[in-house]
């Protein structure tokens, strides 16, 4: 029989999973994660779409980069975030299939 993967985890990967889950543990972090899914959006428009002051968004936006999950671009004085790969988007795909069943 196959050892399971989760079996060979070394104690900072599994600090390092924690850590992911705790960012994705918030509903505005979720709802970003959602709206730059395939796009490059600004934290203006963000902001608008997410009816909150744009301070608030940044903060949010921060955590998910340290966390590597979204990444930024700057262009002029604007900075266009969009998502870091796929990994996380599939893992968020599955939990939001799993909760509407």
């Amino acid at each position: 029989m196959e050892q399971s993967k989760t079996s060979t985890l070394n104690s900072e990967t599994i600090k390092k999973v924690s850590e992911i889950f705790k960012v994705l543990s918030d509903p505005t972090r979720i709802t970003i994660l959602s709206l730059l899914d395939g796009k490059e959006l600004n934290v203006g428009t963000i902001a608008e779409q997410l009816q909150m002051e744009q301070s608030a968004v940044s903060h949010q936006l921060r955590l998910l980069k340290v966390a590597r999950l979204i990444k930024a671009r700057r262009e002029g004085k604007n900075m266009y975030y969009s998502q870091m790969d796929e990994h996380v988007y599939k893992v968020l795909q599955q939990v939001i299939e799993h909760a509407q069943e």
